[in-house]
C-alpha cells in the first residue's frame, strides 16, 4: 500500500469552523473596503525576483533568508510573492495606473515565506492588504488607520488590541537615526545575540524588534527617532496624530517601533495584542515614499497596511457553519427528481437548502436535523401521488401538506 501523502510543513488545510472564521474575515474586509472606496485588484502570485530584491532590500531577512525563489524553464529567476506591496507597486508602474492617482487599492490572497512555522504563522499564509498610492498627505495615513480600526471593530476583536504608532521620519531623519543606532549597538556588539550582530551591518533597525533577552537591555537604551526628526517630519507626524484623534482612533506612541522593509518612511504602525503569544502583531504597515521610484516609476508617495487572515481568524469568536433554511428529504427516484427541482427553485429565491438524498428515512431525517434547518420538506410516494410535499417544522414538530408548485410562495408569505 502506497504511503499516504502528507502536507508540506508550514501549510494547512482549513475546514469547518476555522474555514468559516477565515471566510468571515475576508467578507468583513470586502465590506469595509467598499465603505472606504478602495478598488479591488488582483496580481500574479509569481513575480520576477528583482521586484522583491529591489523593493524589500537585499539585506532584509525576507530577501536573504525567507523567499521561495527558483529558475523557471527559461532560466529566469522567479519568486513566489512574500508580501503584496512590491507587486502592487510593480502593477502600478507597468500598467500606467498613475493616471488614477491617488489610487486606493485592496486585495487578499496567499503569500509565501520560508520561516519557522509557529502559532498563526505559516509558510503559505494569507493576508488582506490596503494601499493608497500617489497621496503624500497625512490624511491618507489617517484614512488607512481609520479603515483598519473599523475593520477590527467590525470583526468583533478590537478589545485588547492596541494601535502602536511611530514615525521613521523622512529619508534624512531615518539615515541619521540609523547611524546613531549603529554607533550605539557597535559599542556593545559582543553582548548582542548572533542574529543582531549579523543585522548590525545589514539592517540595524531590525535589532529593535529582537525579543532576545541579550538584546532587550540594549534596545531599551537605544536612541529614539525623535532626536533626529526634521521639522517637516515632525509636522507630518503631528498631522497624523491630530487626524487620528479627530477620527476617534485610539493610539499609543511606540518610539522604537520599526518596520522590516527598507522602503518605509514617516508613519509606521502595528495593531498588537497579547492574545496570540509572543508574536502579537495582527495588522501593520506604514508609509513607503520612494518605493515606486525604486521600481522604475516617477517619485510617488504611498502608504499601506497588511494583516494575516489566519491570525485575525484566530481572534474571531468560533463561527459555526451556517444553518440551512430547508432540508429536502426525498424517498424514491421520482421524489429525487422533484426534490432537485424544488431545491433549485428555493435557492433561486435566496434560501439555503440541504438535500438529504442518502440512506433510509431515519438517516435522512437525522441529516436534516444536523443541518440546523428550520423546516424539512419530505417527498415520498404518498406526497407525489397528491402532487404535494409534507412540510415539517423541525422545532415544533408540526406538519402540513403544501402543493409542490406553491412551496416557494408558501415560505414567502
Amino acid at each position: 500500500m502506497a504511503d499516504t501523502p502528507q502536507p508540506i510543513r508550514g501549510t494547512q488545510d482549513i475546514f469547518g469552523a476555522d474555514a468559516e472564521a477565515f471566510g468571515f474575515v475576508v467578507e468583513t474586509f470586502e465590506r469595509v473596503r467598499r465603505l472606504y472606496r478602495f478598488r479591488r485588484v488582483e496580481m500574479p502570485v509569481i513575480e520576477k525576483t528583482g521586484v522583491f530584491a529591489r523593493s524589500l532590500g537585499e539585506t532584509t531577512d525576507v530577501v536573504s533568508k525567507e523567499m521561495y525563489t527558483f529558475d523557471d524553464r527559461s532560466d529566469e529567476s522567479i519568486t513566489l510573492r512574500p508580501e503584496f506591496t512590491a507587486g502592487l507597486v510593480r502593477a502600478f508602474v507597468t500598467n500606467g495606473w498613475q493616471q488614477h492617482a491617488p489610487l486606493k487599492l485592496a486585495t487578499h490572497g496567499p503569500l509565501f515565506r520560508y520561516e519557522r512555522p509557529q502559532k498563526g504563522r505559516y509558510r503559505q499564509f494569507h493576508q488582506i492588504d490596503a494601499e493608497i498610492i500617489g497621496a503624500g498627505e497625512p490624511q491618507a495615513d489617517v484614512e488607512l488607520l481609520a479603515m483598519a480600526d473599523q475593520l477590527l471593530k467590525e470583526l468583533g476583536i478590537a478589545d485588547g488590541i492596541t494601535l502602536q504608532l511611530n514615525t521613521l521620519g523622512d529619508a534624512a531623519s531615518r539615515d541619521a537615526w540609523r547611524d546613531a543606532l549603529v554607533g550605539h549597538f557597535e559599542r556593545v556588539k559582543d553582548e548582542l545575540s548572533e542574529d543582531s550582530q549579523d543585522r548590525l551591518s545589514r539592517n540595524p533597525l531590525r535589532i529593535l524588534d529582537s525579543k532576545d533577552p541579550r538584546d532587550r537591555k540594549h534596545v531599551e537604551t537605544a536612541p529614539v527617532i525623535d532626536d533626529y526628526l526634521s521639522d517637516e517630519a515632525e509636522d507630518f507626524f503631528g498631522a497624523v496624530t491630530t487626524g487620528l484623534n479627530a477620527a476617534g482612533v485610539e493610539w499609543t506612541r511606540a518610539p522604537r517601533l520599526v518596520r522590516g522593509m527598507d522602503y518605509y518612511r514617516h508613519t509606521a504602525f502595528e495593531f498588537v495584542t497579547d492574545r496570540l503569544g509572543a508574536q502579537g502583531t495582527v495588522l501593520g504597515g506604514g508609509r513607503y515614499d520612494g518605493l515606486v521610484e525604486q521600481l522604475g516609476g516617477n517619485a510617488t508617495p504611498a502608504v499601506g497596511w497588511a494583516a494575516g487572515i489566519e491570525r485575525l481568524a484566530m481572534l474571531v469568536a468560533e463561527r459555526d457553519e451556517p444553518h440551512a433554511d430547508f432540508a429536502l428529504v426525498p424517498m424514491g427516484s421520482d421524489a429525487d427528481l422533484a426534490a432537485t427541482s424544488i431545491s433549485a427553485d428555493l435557492r433561486r429565491a435566496g434560501h439555503t437548502v440541504e438535500l438529504a438524498y442518502r440512506g433510509n428515512m431515519k438517516k435522512r431525517m437525522k441529516r436534516a436535523d444536523e443541518s440546523g434547518a428550520g423546516y424539512a420538506i419530505i417527498i415520498g410516494d404518498d406526497e407525489l401521488a397528491e402532487n404535494e410535499a409534507t412540510v415539517k417544522n423541525l422545532q415544533s414538530g408540526e406538519q402540513q401538506r403544501v402543493a409542490l408548485g406553491r412551496l416557494v410562495e408558501h415560505f414567502r408569505a
